[in-house]
Order: structure tokens, then C-alpha cells, then sequence
């Protein structure tokens, strides 16, 4: 009975609340929309650094690291590369050798860091292949093929089949250096990364350096689900002995405390949107009490109990957020679905977002866990704008309020 006495009295000024519908409609499918586009940004970006520059689980010599020293290798790491690869949900392990050297072309250099990877087992472990934009991977060269970054192209002034020299300290602590010729230039529209990282293969790095065969700095490994990361890395842990084993949120700290931060920014953000609704429910609700003294003056003169009194002018209250919020959110939700598969295009400030590292066209991606708590909090806001006119309408004694016109 309260809630259809509540609902009739919504719409007795169809007007105003219309209007204060709209506000929580608009205000919440701004923020639904906000935190389905800040979600999908940050997602894209994790994805980037699991899928193209980092992989899931790292194992270095502990040392390595510390110092980026070429001697501090990991003996046999080709052998625990492949056992690796046996664990359950791991889709592949690749070993590599890295170092920090000098990359030169006819008219300039500059300095990169050199990977040396299998091309056959690399793709396992990350999606570098597939950013080719130029050219191919580590085919079309015979002898030396070297990937470099579109960026890194663009500063040495060069294109696919151009000659460039790389410089290297071997283990005896010996320069020398080697002539590699460019077979593929990629993009990961990440321009740090892609200015500083060059890719040639194990071998051609493994002869001009005397690296030990089978021996290796890092051995990248990619599981089937980011879900079974932790699980994964344990028994990566017991294969790799005294061997340090990382997970994508240890290697690079500040993607891990970015997610949690964002997530508490969206939440912080529909909050600040749900309190400026606040204000407007509270006036919405004062006038209705205004207006209608003389009939909860009457309701209380024959009996009727303050908390059922207390208790419609809740329920209107909640009711008129939440139609508005449902309203807001589905729409905002539709949206986000859609977008989920047309993404938005940002390419009018690509230099900016490449510049640190984010996508210039941004898939939207909406958690059902979030609509979930909009929803609870809009309720909670309803329940708050109502307190105050509640009050206001029970302090009322109901002789005076019967004595009004």
C-alpha cells in the first residue's frame, strides 16, 4: 500500500519530477558511460603490456634484474624454457637474450635495448608479430634480419631491407658490432617502447657476442587466462629453483597500482555525480512536503503512524532516483555495449595517447559488477535525500498543519 500511495504521489507534478528524473538519468549515464571508457582505456593498456612487451610471468637470473649485466645469464635457460612450457595452461615459454647496445644507420644512432628471440617460439609468448606494419617477421632476409619500432625507423631514417649496424659488448668485455638488415618495422602505439626496442634473432645476437648456447637472460611465458596467474607462477616457481619469477604486476608495479587507482576513480567519480543529485532530490522532496503539510498533518490527526509517514515519503524519494538511475544506467549500459565492439576514435590526439603508451581508439568495457553497485548506491542516495524532508514533515504538529490552506 505505501509504495502505490508513493508511486501516485510521484506523478501528481508530472513536471518536476520528469525534471529530476532527467537530472539522475543524464547525471548517471554521464558516469556509467565515464567509467565503461576509463575501464576499456586501462584495459587496453594491460592488455598491451601482457600481450606485447612484457607477457605474463618473467624468470631472470636475480642479478640480471638488479644490474642488466650481460654476464648475469641463466645457465640451460633453453632447457627450463621447454619444461616450462609443459605446465598446464601455459600456451608457451621463450627464451631470450637482452642487452643494452647502440644502434646506428648511415645518418645517426641511438641507443636500444636488443632482444634476441626464437621467431619461432616469440609469438607464443606475444603478439609483436601481428604489429607489423611494414615489411615481415624476421622474413625476406637471409642473413641478419633485424624488427625495429616505427618510431626508432623514423629517428635512424630508415626502411624495410635498409642496412643498420649494431654494437655490442661481448662477454670478454670486447666491442663489436654486426651489420643486420631491417625485414620488418612494427607499431605497438606505444612510442617509448617502440623507439627502444629492436628484435633480432637469438642466434645472429648468439654468434656475434660468444653467448653460451642455451643460455639465456629472460625466459618469457604466456598462460591461457590472466585468472590463473598466481597459480601458474607457483609452479613456475618450483621448476626455476633459485631463479627469480615475476608476474606482470611485480615487473611493472605502476600498471598494477594504476588498475586499482582507476577503479577507485571511477567509483570516486559516479559518487561526486550522485551527490549533486543529492541536493536537487532533497529540494524536490522539500517542496512536495511543503505542498502537501495539510495532508500529512490529517494523515497524523487520525492516527497514522510517523515511521509509515516517514516511511512513503522514503519510498517516493527512492523511487523517483531510482527511475532516473535505472533510466541512466541502462542507457549508459547500452552504450557501453555497443562501443564494446565500435570503438571510439581518438586519432585527432594519437601523438598524445601513444606518447604514453594508450590506444587512440578506445573499446568501451562495462563490468556488470559496477552497474550492480550504481544501482545499490542511487538507492542509498534516495534513502538520504529523504531523511531531512521526513523530518521536517514529522516535526509538523498536526493541529497547525489541519489549520493551513
Amino acid at each position: 500500500m505505501i509504495f502505490s500511495v508513493a508511486w501516485r504521489n510521484i506523478w501528481r507534478n508530472k513536471a518536476r519530477s520528469l525534471v529530476v528524473i532527467f537530472a539522475v538519468a543524464i547525471g548517471l549515464y554521464a558516469g556509467v558511460w565515464s567509467a565503461a571508457f576509463m575501464k576499456g582505456m586501462m584495459n587496453q593498456r594491460i592488455d598491451k603490456v601482457i600481450k606485447t612487451e612484457l607477457s605474463n610471468i618473467q624468470v631472470h637470473n636475480p642479478e640480471f634484474r638488479k644490474t642488466s649485466e650481460f654476464s648475469n645469464y641463466m645457465d640451460n635457460a633453453s632447457a627450463l624454457a621447454d619444461k616450462i612450457s609443459t605446465i598446464e595452461k601455459v600456451k608457451g615459454a621463450s627464451n631470450r637474450i637482452i642487452i643494452q647496445s647502440m644502434v646506428a644507420s648511415a645518418e645517426t644512432a641511438a641507443g636500444v635495448i636488443i632482444m634476441g628471440v626464437d621467431p619461432d617460439k616469440e609469438p607464443l609468448v606475444t603478439n609483436l608479430n601481428t604489429k607489423i606494419i611494414d615489411g615481415a617477421y624476421f622474413e625476406g632476409i637471409k642473413r641478419n634480419p633485424v624488427v625495429i619500432g616505427k618510431k626508432l625507423a623514423e629517428k635512424l631514417n630508415v626502411k624495410v631491407r635498409s642496412k643498420i649496424v649494431i654494437t655490442v659488448q661481448d662477454l670478454d668485455n670486447n666491442i663489436t658490432a654486426g651489420a643486420f638488415r631491417i625485414s620488418g618495422i612494427y607499431t605497438t602505439n606505444n612510442n617509448i617502447y617502440d623507439e627502444s626496442h629492436v628484435f633480432v634473432r637469438y642466434s645472429d645476437l648468439q654468434n656475434i657476442t660468444g653467448f653460451p648456447f642455451g643460455a639465456g637472460h629472460e625466459i618469457a611465458i604466456s598462460i591461457e587466462n590472466n585468472d590463473y596467474l598466481l597459480e601458474v607462477q607457483e609452479q613456475v616457481s618450483a621448476k626455476a629453483g633459485s631463479l627469480e619469477v615475476m608476474n606482470w604486476k611485480e615487473l611493472s608495479p605502476e600498471m598494477s597500482y594504476l588498475t586499482e587507482t582507476m577503479d577507485m576513480y571511477m567509483y570516486i567519480f559516479i559518487i561526486i555525480i550522485l551527490l549533486a543529485l543529492l541536493f536537487g532530490i532533497i529540494n524536490t522532496m522539500l517542496m512536495v512536503v511543503m505542498e502537501r503539510t495539510k495532508e500529512i498533518g490529517m494523515l497524523m490527526a487520525i492516527g497514522m503512524q510517523k515511521f509509515k509517514i516517514f516511511r512513503m515519503i522514503v519510498v517516493e524519494s527512492i523511487l523517483l532516483s531510482l527511475v532516473g538511475g535505472v533510466v541512466g544506467i541502462n542507457n549508459g549500459a547500452a552504450v557501453a555495449k555497443i562501443r564494446a565492439n565500435h570503438p571510439i576514435d581518438l586519432s585527432m590526439w594519437a601523438k598524445g595517447y601513444e606518447a604514453l603508451g594508450y590506444d587512440a581508439f578506445v573499446y568501451l568495457h562495462l563490468e556488470p559488477a559496477l552497474l550492480i553497485n550504481v544501482a545499490i548506491m542511487v538507492i542509498i542516495t534516495g534513502v538520504i535525500a529523504a531523511l531531512y524532508p521526513a523530518y521536517k514533515a514529522l516535526k509538523n504538529d498536526p493541529a497547525d498543519a489541519l489549520r493551513m490552506e
